[in-house]
């Protein structure tokens, strides 16, 4: 054929969208029969439904993270945290639908970025034509359109992942914007160079199995990144930074891990896109890999504090997971349980590193992310097995893995602090004293936590360091206290003291923006 024709071939939309449209990107005229043709009968039942299911799993990933941070977190700050983890689903979700996928698994130019054209609004992917070029290095057995969602939910809680960095530091309004910028400028960039089958560093043979590179290192110093823009926080005490630093509802904690663990089952082990021998090496790895972790993190902890804690249980057990992220689906057990065992005390002495050096990681989402993800990535050159798929360590295979984590946690660190400083100079990111005075899920988002607090806070009850002066002597008058009789107090207050504890009513405003927290 003609080189008119397969340029025809290429920029014609089809009716039945098998070969999509490109424009400017020269592969696809290139190469038009890589494409995979638009077939059900490519598509496997078996390797679909364990993608859906794992789909499901990473899904429930990001209730389970906003579970763990807030219970890291102090009381009066579980809204504003939660509410971070939980606005990813929807401004990561509406980019990645819009141009992020396309970056990132579109057609490419000079391996760099995707086509913006390639896939928008998720067009040109169906039910019918298999994952493959260029999101693909091979033609496999799932629904693009598949692929395309099951990586949505990795985009959707990386950069949630960089909120427990700078807690207390990040209005709501610019976070959002650092959310889709984060998308755009850091995610989908390595998703692309790593995970795409034209990606510069794919093809110089770096491998990434579960986001050990795009996710953990990329997460995790980005919110470096994020901590040397906002600074440290500031306390009228040590009293107050002891409370700002202490776990609030360790419950919460061990729910939130409990969760992600399950999760993880589908992040790494619904990685390589079917349902086989590969998987079942990346999920069990996965397991042994975090409870490596968790016993050497408790033996630090026990020899460093003298007590085993279940908030170290669990920081451990993820320690292992996100270390062993990157070459979940190339090793052997054996090694996955070496990885594990060296990935507790590695993020253990990357958090003292951190507290030695004064910075504020609030929920040391660098030592556990940024650290482990760092080590478990080079470790993959030294441990990666042939007979397992298709890497086999070598010295190489070591220098180019350390070059690709070097790289990816300068740029991630460096680029999230241009795009903060971006953001600032359009609306300021950090919260005025007033609202920190106040406590941000009061200030941002006219919310408490806990009904306890809702009462004191009507009531004007609350310590020094809880409480705000402008409520020191009462309630404000908006709030009111309804007693048994249902009848509310005059201007907050002191109730008639009821058997039981008052019911909490709003009015409008329901909160003030200055307050008890």
């Amino acid at each position: 054929r003609s080189e008119t024709q397969l340029a025809l071939q290429c920029v014609e939309r089809k009716s039945d969208m098998s070969k999509p449209t490109y424009l400017g990107f020269p592969d696809s005229l290139d190469h038009p029969e890589r494409w995979p043709p638009n077939d059900c009968s490519l598509i496997d039942s078996g390797d679909t439904a364990w993608v859906l299911s794992s789909s499901a799993l990473v899904f429930f990933m990001t209730p389970g993270l906003a579970f763990f941070y807030a219970g890291l977190i102090h009381r009066r700050s579980v809204i504003t945290i939660m509410m971070q983890v939980f606005v990813s689903l929807g401004v990561t979700t509406a980019v990645w639908f819009l141009i992020g996928f396309s970056l990132a698994f579109g057609e490419t130019s000079r391996s760099i970025i995707g086509n913006p054209s390639s896939y928008p609004f998720f067009l040109n992917l169906d039910v019918c034509t298999p994952v493959g070029y260029p999101m693909w290095p091979t033609t496999g057995r799932i629904p693009g359109l598949l692929f395309a969602g099951y990586q949505m939910l990795f985009a959707v809680i990386t950069p949630a992942v960089i909120a427990g960095a700078f807690a207390d530091r990040f209005r709501f309004g610019p976070f959002l914007l650092f959310l889709a910028l984060w998308v755009i400028l850091v995610y989908c960039p390595f998703a692309h160079w790593v995970w795409n089958s034209n990606g510069y560093l794919f093809q110089w043979g770096v491998r990434d199995f579960a986001g050990g590179i795009v996710v953990h290192i990329a997460a995790g110093w980005s919110a470096l990144g994020s901590v040397l823009f906002t600074g440290s926080r500031h306390f009228d005490s040590e009293h107050d930074r002891v409370i700002a630093n202490t776990p609030h509802n360790r419950t919460f904690v061990a729910l939130g891990v409990g969760i992600l663990w399950f999760g993880w089952c589908g992040f790494n082990g619904g990685a390589g896109g079917a349902a086989n021998g590969v998987e079942a090496f990346a999920l069990t790895n996965s397991c042994i890999s975090a409870g490596a972790g968790m016993l050497t993190w408790l033996a630090v902890e026990q020899h460093h504090t003298g007590k085993p804690s279940l908030v170290g249980a669990c920081i451990g057990l993820v320690c292992g997971l996100a270390t062993v992220g990157c070459s979940a689906g190339y090793i052997r057990p054996w090694a996955a349980f070496l990885v594990g065992s060296v990935a507790g005390p590695w993020c253990y002495a990357a958090i003292e590193l951190r507290k030695a050096f004064k910075l504020d990681d609030a929920l040391d989402v660098w030592g556990v992310h940024g650290a482990g993800g760092l080590l478990g990535s080079t470790l993959l050159g030294c441990l990666a097995d042939e007979g397992i798929n298709g890497m086999g360590r070598s010295g190489a295979f070591f220098g180019k893995q350390l070059c690709a984590s070097v790289w990816t946690a300068f740029y991630s660190c460096a680029m999230t602090y241009l795009i903060l400083t971006l953001i600032n100079l359009v609306t300021p990111i950090l919260p005025t004293k007033d609202q920190l005075r106040a406590g941000l899920d009061v200030s941002l988002h006219n919310e408490l936590a806990y009904d306890e607090d809702a009462v004191k806070h009507a009531r004007g009850l609350l310590s020094h360091v809880e409480c705000a002066p402008a409520c020191k002597d009462g309630a404000p008058e908006d709030i009111q206290v309804v007693g048994d009789a249902g009848h509310p107090t005059a201007g907050g207050a002191a109730a008639p003291p009821p058997a039981a504890l008052p019911v909490f009513q709003q009015t409008t405003p329901a909160l003030p923006q200055t307050g008890c927290a």
